[in-house]
This record gives C-alpha cells, sequence and structure tokens, in this order.
C-alpha cells in the first residue's frame, strides 16, 4: 500500500519542507508534527489535545508537573511557592518577582483574576467551566450572570433606543466585573500574592493549576479583543489576540508565524523565568494530516518528533519493534531491570530505525458515545434513552478482536472508562461482560441472546424492525475500520440495520457538540490523576458530556464524594458510580485504553517523557550533542501501571 501512495507521499512532504524551510525564516532547530492544525490558542477555550499542546509551549501556570516523576508531582512554575491553610480550603500562591509576559511586562496576580473570569463567564461557554466551579462562590456567580443577561434579554428585546440599551449593557458589564470581586474566591492580594479559596477540599487542585485552561492571558491584549454585545449584554470574545504578532505569552517559547493549516514558528522567550533551561532557540510545529506523510516526513528528516502517529500500518511499526527488542534480548532485559524507560532503553541498544517509533501506555479511553436524550436529532423517539437498549448494544462489541486485529500494536481492551491501576487507591469496577469475555462461539451467541432479551424488554422484540442505527466518527486514523467492525458485530449478533457516518473533523466535532448522533466514537486523556478527570465527563452540566447524559444516583454519588474527606471512603464512592455507567447504565462503551505513539529518534532528541499522562513539555527538549543546553535525558523509572497496561515486547512481568 505505501508504496503505491509513495508518489503522492513525497509530494507531500515536499511541501512540508517547503514549508519549513521557506524564506526568510531559516529552518528552525526543532520541526514538531501537531497533527491537525491548532483549532484555537485561547486558553479558557481550548479542549482538544492538539491546542492543549501548543498551550503548553507557550504558556505557564501558577505551577507545572515534573513529567520526570510517575506521580507526577507538582513543581513551581509561575509561582516559586504557595501555601494550604490547615481546612484545605484556601491556596496563597506567590508569584516570582521575575514572572515576565513575553513582551516584557510584569505578570501579576491580577492577570489570573482576569483569566479565570474569563472561564467562568457563561458568554465565554468553555467546555471546562466545571473545573472552575469548585472554586467558591463560582457557582453563584455564574447562575447569577446567566439571570442576569435573561433578564437584559427580556428587557430590551423590543427597545429600539439603541443608546439606552448599549449603556444599560455596560452598566451590567461593570456589574458583573464587581461581582464576580465580591462572590468568587479568587483575589490578588497584591501583586504577587494570589488567593484562591475552594468550595471543599480538592485533592487534586493544584494539579488542575498545571492544566492549560487555567494558564494566564494577559489583560491588556485580551481586553482590546472582548466585543460587549448591546443587542444581547454578553461579552462577545473575539479570537484576534491569538494571532502573530498580537500574542502575548508567559511561557518557554513566543509565537512568531501561524499559517493556517501549515506550521506555526515559535522563537525562545528571553522573558521567561527560567530561559537558561530552554535548550533550543526555535521550533516549527507543522500541521500534517495524512497519517502516512506523517511518518515518511520523519523518515525523511523532514520532522524530527511526530507527537501522534496514527497511520494504519502502526501495527507493522508494533511488530517491528518488538522485533528489534527480540534481537536485542539480554541488553533489553538488562536495562529494562535497571528501571529505565523506552526511550533511555533505545537510547542505549543498537542504533537501528525500527526503535524510533514508541508505543507507550496511555491515560486515555477510546469509546462509542450512545445519544441518550429523549428524541433524536430529527424528532423520532430515541431507543438508545433506553439503558437497556444501550447495555445490548454495549454486550455484542468484539473489543479482542478490534485491538488484535484492527489496531494490533498492544492497546488493552478495555471494560471500564479509568484505566486499570493508574490511580492509586482506586478499585475499577468489573464492568459490563461482552463478547470479548467469550471463549467459544456458542459462548458468543449466549451473551447474543441475553442482549437480544433486553431490546425485546425495551420494546424491541424483532430487532430486524430497529431503526437504522447511524455510527458517526471523523477521517482518517483508523476509525472507520473501528466502525466497521463494531457495524458488522451489531448485524451478525443483534440484526439490526446500521449505516456508517464518516465526517470531516471540525464536522465531526460540531455534531458531536450538538448531539447531532445515534452513536459515535469518542476518546478522552486524564486531565489530572484523579478518577473525576473521566467520571465528570457524565455530569449533566459538563462540557464535554456530548451524551446528555443524566441520572440523580451518579450525580449524587459524585457529590457525596466530593463532600468526603477519608480518602479510601471517598474512592469506594467513585468506584461505585464508575460501577453504575460501566455496568447498568452504559452511556458510552469503553473499546480500549490508547496506547500512544510517538516517532523520534531518542539518541537524537531528549526530553520527551513516557509517562501514561501523554503531556509532553516541548520547552524542554533538547538536540542531544548540538553543543545547547545540559544533553540531559533523564531517564523515568518504570511502576506498575507500565506493567498492568502491557509490555511492549508482550513478556509477562
Amino acid at each position: 500500500m505505501l508504496r503505491v501512495l509513495l508518489p503522492v507521499l513525497l509530494l507531500a512532504v515536499g511541501l512540508v519542507l517547503s514549508v519549513v524551510s521557506e524564506r526568510p525564516l531559516p529552518r528552525a532547530d526543532l520541526v514538531v508534527n501537531n497533527g491537525s492544525d491548532i483549532s484555537t490558542l485561547d486558553l479558557q477555550r481550548m479542549s482538544w489535545s492538539m491546542d492543549l499542546r501548543g498551550a503548553r509551549v507557550l504558556f505557564e501556570g501558577l505551577v507545572a508537573n515534573d513529567q520526570f516523576t510517575w506521580g507526577f508531582d507538582i513543581k513551581p512554575g509561575v509561582a516559586e511557592r504557595w501555601e494550604l491553610s490547615d481546612d484545605a480550603l484556601t491556596y496563597t500562591f506567590h508569584l516570582r518577582e521575575n514572572a515576565l509576559w513575553s513582551n516584557g511586562e510584569p505578570l501579576t496576580a491580577h492577570d489570573f483574576v482576569f483569566s479565570w473570569r474569563r472561564a467562568l463567564l457563561p458568554d465565554l461557554a468553555a467546555d471546562y467551566v466545571a473545573l472552575f466551579q469548585l472554586i467558591d462562590g463560582s457557582v453563584e456567580f455564574y447562575d447569577w450572570r446567566t439571570e442576569a443577561l435573561a433578564e437584559f434579554a427580556d428587557n430590551w428585546s423590543g427597545s429600539d433606543d439603541a443608546a439606552a440599551r448599549a449603556q444599560a449593557a455596560r452598566e451590567l458589564w461593570a456589574l458583573t466585573e464587581t461581582k464576580f470581586d465580591d462572590m468568587v474566591g479568587v483575589h490578588a492580594l497584591d501583586d504577587r500574592t494570589l488567593e484562591v479559596r475552594v468550595v471543599r477540599p480538592v485533592p487534586y487542585f493544584l494539579d488542575l493549576c498545571a492544566f492549560a485552561t487555567f494558564f494566564p492571558v494577559y489583560p491588556p491584549l485580551v481586553s482590546q479583543y472582548d466585543q460587549l454585545d448591546t443587542k444581547t449584554g454578553r461579552m462577545i470574545a473575539e479570537a484576534g489576540w491569538t494571532k502573530p504578532p498580537e500574542l502575548v505569552s508567559n511561557g518557554p517559547f513566543r509565537l512568531t508565524r501561524w499559517r493556517f493549516k501549515r506550521d506555526m514558528r515559535f522563537e525562545k522567550n528571553e522573558h521567561w523565568w527560567n530561559a537558561d533551561s530552554v535548550a533550543i532557540d526555535s521550533m516549527s510545529l507543522v500541521s500534517i494530516s495524512d497519517p502516512n506523510a506523517q511518518v515518511l516526513a520523519f523518515q525523511t528528516g523532514a520532522v524530527e518528533f511526530l507527537a501522534d502517529v496514527t497511520a494504519a500500518y502502526r501495527r507493522e511499526m508494533y511488530a517491528k519493534k518488538r522485533s528489534f527488542y527480540d534481537e536485542h534480548r539480554s541488553e533489553y532485559e538488562s536495562l529494562l531491570a535497571q528501571g529505565y524507560d523506552q526511550y533511555e532503553i533505545d537510547r542505549n541498544l543498537p542504533d537501528d530505525p525500527r526503535k524510533h517509533a514508541h508505543f507507550v501506555p496511555a491515560f486515555g479511553t477510546y469509546w462509542y458515545n450512545f445519544n441518550c436524550k429523549p428524541k433524536l436529532p430529527d424528532g423520532r423517539p430515541n431507543p438508545f434513552a433506553d439503558a437497556r437498549v444501550r447495555r445490548a448494544f454495549a454486550m455484542t462489541i468484539d473489543k479482542k478482536a478490534i485491538v488484535e486485529e484492527v489496531r494490533g500494536f498492544g492497546e488493552p481492551t478495555a471494560n471500564t472508562l479509568i484505566p486499570r491501576d493508574s490511580i492509586g487507591g482506586y478499585t475499577s469496577p468489573k464492568g459490563l461482560k461482552c463478547l470479548s469475555d467469550a471463549a467459544t462461539e456458542a459462548e458468543r451467541q449466549a451473551i447474543a441472546t441475553e442482549a437480544r432479551a433486553l431490546l425485546a424488554e425495551a420494546g424491541y422484540p424483532d430487532p430486524s424492525q430497529f431503526i437504522t442505527v447511524e455510527l458517526l466518527f471523523n477521517k482518517d486514523s483508523g476509525h472507520d475500520l473501528i466502525g466497521q467492525a463494531i457495524a458488522k458485530n451489531w448485524n451478525k449478533y443483534l440484526g439490526v440495520p446500521t449505516r456508517l457516518m464518516q465526517r470531516e473533523i471540525k464536522v465531526f466535532r460540531d455534531d458531536l457538540k450538538n448531539t447531532n448522533f445515534m452513536t459515535s466514537r469518542a476518546g478522552w486523556y486524564g486531565d489530572y490523576g484523579d478518577p473525576t478527570t473521566f467520571l465528570d465527563l457524565s455530569r449533566k452540566d459538563d462540557g464535554n458530556n456530548d451524551r446528555k447524559y443524566h441520572t440523580a444516583e451518579f450525580e449524587g454519588l459524585l457529590d457525596e464524594a466530593n463532600l468526603e474527606t477519608d480518602p479510601a471512603r471517598r474512592m469506594a464512592l467513585l468506584s461505585r458510580a464508575e460501577t453504575i455507567i460501566m455496568e447498568r447504565d452504559l452511556p458510552m462503551v469503553p473499546l480500549f485504553h490508547y496506547v500512544h505513539t510517538y516517532m523520534f529518534d531518542a539518541s537524537k532528541l531528549g526530553g520527551p517523557n513516557a509517562h501514561p499522562r501523554t503531556k509532553q513539555w516541548m520547552g524542554g527538549f533538547d538536540i542531544l550533542g548540538d553543543g545547547k543546553g545540559p544533553d540531559v535525558a533523564p531517564a523515568m523509572p518504570l511502576r506498575p501501571i507500565v506493567q498492568s497496561l502491557g509490555r511492549l515486547d508482550g513478556a509477562a512481568p
């Protein structure tokens, strides 16, 4: 297949080479493929992995994660130190004296207040608003603003007095700023001291502060692009401030060029407080969306680092990698016994192109959504609103066949949303049985019979008369092959008609957010090290609850866990909550836990980490042997999470 595509791919790589070497700018020190183009650099609005990756190049939060510790430990960022009150409710952050914006202006505690207020405005409709609502008074402020906007619409919708309406909108905004200061527990005590009061003890709050949506934006610039809509009273956030040369950031790099669907250029930010630790002067983030062209770009030297390899022949790459380790078995086992991560092992083994593909167990899960709303988008009654129907369809998916025959690069099947053994102190539920649990065809048919009985109980005794089930997915990355496998399972074991609905990524995202689907592919990488990073996705009001699932029992368990101060009891409550959605209600059906695939030469590039959180901090990347930077590429000792998710060589741990 690759030979047939070779002329096209060579042309694509040639275009990439022309992009990264276009005059007058010289080629960057490091060229990284980000996959799809970044959709936004508005920190409080982003949620996609490629956007978050770009944010970590340009910005920094109060704290950061130490990516070379298995606990993803918290270390200082903009804040050089902090204190937590005895009741675990009030954080006091002390910002560095040398914390600056990329234009040289001081970064202050007021900048965080401004940024977090943006995230809490219903006007912005941020996907991650629920995370900010852990702050005391934030829910009340959000509700007040929502009601105030509704009242504004009622009072002024029929008015022809534009001047009076505009004045009323300005007064409402001034009141909103005052209300935020009065109601929400975020205060700048002075330029260098930020006080944050949370509504309850939040064991993972510092981890959230290291998450990109909590990073600060530069108020003087962003405010220039905020437009008050005098017709609705809403503050409209325009994106012009995110483009170069306007963008002002506070991280290791600054943005100097952004060409849509082509590339982004970053230069070292000399004003960053830790600029001396940055070992490269420039970086290009290119957008090569074709999976085959991505790999060829690496092989031809057009790109040094592939952030997410999705080529259909990943399984062949995986097999070759295993063969490489088999050929160097004794050295491999010796390095593994010393606790080296995969990159350090590859750095010490003989040079071989096969070692440049890296398969890393990830803190993430791939699943299929079920639309849980009473009506489908076209107004028809939705059979998937019934949990029995969802269980029947979930039971009749052969996950093992998907990971072994469709995927083929070591991903474990998933019966739970949260990867097993990935969070200390958390016990995963068993999960719903499915075709993958059957050893024989007779056992598979028995599971299918039970599933059809559930359909009959729900009012569908003849599956052939069931509505045509649509499977929504986006192009590329093998989603079509997974959809085909699921459709075959449902045809064979349930006897229901199916239709594959492939969409371009932008259309797919819009359909997902608008619940314009019956079933759809989805996935999630945990944002922080707590079960709620997955479980909150199914809360009624969460911005990522694309399924529109809601039950009082599930919400109640999460609410109870939020108030529980005993860690063991808290984890038990969260496990019960996951049991509900994974064994009874099935708003989504997990298929497998991700194994993330990178491509880079570990003997030439230092800095990437092999942590399952898969959050690369590219400000720490280092071209080894170039005479710049420390040329240090720290190893990360293995721990049971990697063993439980499966060793690359397939051997028993």
